[in-house]
């Protein structure tokens, strides 16, 4: 399975509304609950006016479309960092899953998952 390399800081924040997101950037992920509004984005691009925020994230993702039916791919990547204290947050789309962990534990992550049969591309 291939692994892309997301080459941007990214912050795991709150915010009180979505008029406080600029949906013009070019890489976010926006949750909605009826509890909070979480946004993934680019630590640069981060808004200004939110209400927390969690600096220090980097991502890879799931190469290519998975189709619903693939099960157990989450699982095997999760179980092998946790295996090594490596923490993650995950954001899934309709096409695959994007996984993030603290920047102090990116390059460790990415060499355990290649020496477990993962192809690592940028």
């Amino acid at each position: 399975m291939e692994l892309k390399k997301i080459e941007h800081d990214l912050t795991v924040c709150k915010v009180a509304s979505e008029a406080d997101i600029d949906l013009t950037k070019s890489f976010y992920f926006i949750g909605k609950t009826d509890e909070e509004i979480s946004l993934v984005c680019i630590t640069d691009d981060t808004p200004n006016n939110i209400l927390e925020r969690e600096d220090g994230w980097k991502a890879f993702k799931i190469q290519g479309t998975l189709d619903f039916s693939l099960i157990g791919i989450l699982s095997k990547i999760s179980t092998i960092l946790a295996e090594n204290e490596i923490g993650i947050f995950v954001v899934s789309t309709f096409n695959t899953d994007y996984i993030l962990v603290k920047k102090e534990n990116f390059d460790r992550a990415l060499r355990l998952l290649e020496s477990n049969g993962y192809t690592i591309t940028v």
